[in-house]
């Protein structure tokens, strides 16, 4: 089976933790406001914990996000795909329905990494909740509403987020070329 050229391919066969990039179409700004940063971040919490899955790090900008979870008590990751559907039809139909444009693009397409090997998933943890101050949003990241870094340094045990903070990411190969706006008041 070869993979079709215009999309990237979605092997979610295996349980574990992925690491998930979505844009938006064309990469337009259509979250640049702190409502609709709040209303995306809402929609994938939420729809996380109804399709049983753990959300580990996330981190929402206006045109992109990414975020890393793992499937609970399921055989394999093949409910992502549906979910993630979920959450950008949800919010395209409120996006639009908000800049009254209905039936207007709003998302790309998404893509997924399995994290087989644990160095891997480490680096990646640490790229998602440090992304808002790679992104120039905040000069700490934790200090950035729309990513998972705050809720990590208070939640997660401090020999854990000594581990993370410990990897390196500069090498870590993520397409993520995206210039996301600050919020508008």
């Amino acid at each position: 089976m070869s993979d079709w050229p215009h999309a990237p391919p979605h092997r979610l066969g295996a349980t574990g933790s992925y690491f998930v990039t979505a844009s938006t179409y064309k990469k337009r700004h259509h979250f640049n406001t702190k409502e609709r940063l709040d209303v995306l971040q809402r929609g994938l919490l939420k729809l996380n914990i109804e399709n049983n899955w753990q959300l580990e790090a996330w981190a929402i900008f206006s045109n992109h996000y990414h975020f890393i979870a793992r499937p609970i008590d399921q055989p394999d990751a093949t409910t992502l795909k549906p979910m993630i559907s979920k959450l950008h039809e949800k919010t395209a139909k409120w996006i639009n329905k908000r800049d009254e444009q209905l039936g207007r693009k709003v998302w790309h397409n998404f893509r997924d990494t399995h994290l087989s090997f644990e160095n891997s998933y480490y680096a990646r943890l640490k790229y998602v909740h440090h992304n808002a101050a790679r992104h120039g949003m905040a000069l700490r990241a934790e200090d950035y509403p729309w990513c998972s870094a705050g809720w990590f340094k208070r939640t997660a045990e401090a020999s854990f987020v000594k581990t993370i903070e410990s990897f390196k990411i500069d090498q870590v190969n993520v397409p993520d070329d995206f210039d996301p706006k600050m919020p508008e008041a």
